[in-house]
């Protein structure tokens, strides 16, 4: 088939006109895909800034929360050591302060009374009571003497809070008045052949005078505070007669109950209240030792 000029120009028009709308259309897509490549690595590009500065915000945290953390342990460690150094200027600017005085030694006195006295119902009446050498027969008297209480503990053993467990160790002397010699009226003779020998020079008048020396448990009540009450459930007596009994004897043992109260009214000195009695499972040879005493007495703590 043979073209002439006119169909070969309409060729080459149309061939002309197709390339030129397929050149634009190219044109625009490759454009749009660099567009979109260039906002990916963009936003790539922020996505990696804003990590690290989410990184970089992280690690400032750390830090200043570090930071923190050593300001208040420098503090509360400054806190401490000034608190030591006040203490320490506390202590240094304070008196000594002196430990607890739970001992005493006190002196005493007061009244005592026999349940019986040694005097003789008659001229010949000496077997009982002691009245050979003495027929004493006043059974008042007056006592003086001295203690010390010695502080065991203050919670009776675990048993009981704030009552104080104590010895006693204690010495009275007590007289009751005179008596004589009941046979002889106070002279003690005896005979050197036919001749009368006074034996006592007439001085036949005899001081009823006793000593007491006792050892005894104490039971103190209300520790720490200034009145204290206290019990002596019982101790030991030994009795010691200065005119000797019927078979001059002179020592004998018993036993003493009492109870009393105390106050601390200064610094340690203290007032108190005692009442006793004293009993032996028998007399000294036939002289009555049985009886009461009740007096007061001034102690010092130590």
């Amino acid at each position: 088939m043979t073209l002439n000029k006119t169909q070969l120009a309409l060729g080459i028009a149309a061939a002309t006109l197709s390339m030129a709308m397929v050149g634009p259309a190219q044109a625009a897509d490759s454009k749009a895909e660099r567009v979109a490549d260039a906002a990916a690595r963009k936003t790539e590009a922020l996505e990696m800034q804003m990590q690290q500065m989410a990184d970089q915000m992280a690690a400032m945290q750390a830090e200043l929360s570090r930071v923190k953390g050593a300001s208040a342990q420098a503090s509360v460690e400054s806190a401490k050591v000034q608190e030591l150094d006040q203490w320490m200027a506390s202590m240094k600017s304070a008196p000594v302060a002196s430990g607890a005085k739970d001992n005493l030694v006190a002196v005493r006195g007061g009244w005592t009374s026999l349940d019986q006295d040694r005097g003789g119902a008659g001229p010949l009446d000496f077997s009982t009571k002691g009245a050979l050498l003495s027929n004493n027969s006043n059974n008042d008297g007056f006592y003086f003497g001295g203690a010390f209480d010695f502080n065991v503990n203050n919670d009776l053993f675990g048993l009981m809070d704030d009552t104080s467990f104590a010895i006693e160790l204690g010495i009275e002397y007590a007289q009751y008045g005179t008596g004589q010699n009941i046979l002889t009226n106070g002279t003690l003779t005896a005979l050197a052949g036919e001749t009368p020998v006074n034996l006592n020079a007439g001085h036949g008048v005899s001081t009823d005078a006793r000593l007491r020396i006792n050892a005894s448990p104490k039971i103190k009540f209300m520790h720490g505070s200034k009145f204290r009450p206290w019990l002596i459930p019982v101790g030991l007596d030994i009795n010691i007669l200065g005119v000797p009994s019927n078979a001059v004897s002179v020592l004998n043992a018993g036993m003493n109950f009492g109870a009393g109260a105390e106050y601390d009214i200064f610094r340690g000195i203290v007032i108190g209240a005692d009442t006793r009695y004293h009993y032996s499972t028998s007399r000294l040879d036939g002289t009555p030792t049985d009886g009461f005493s009740a007096g007061g007495y001034l102690g010092f703590k130590f």
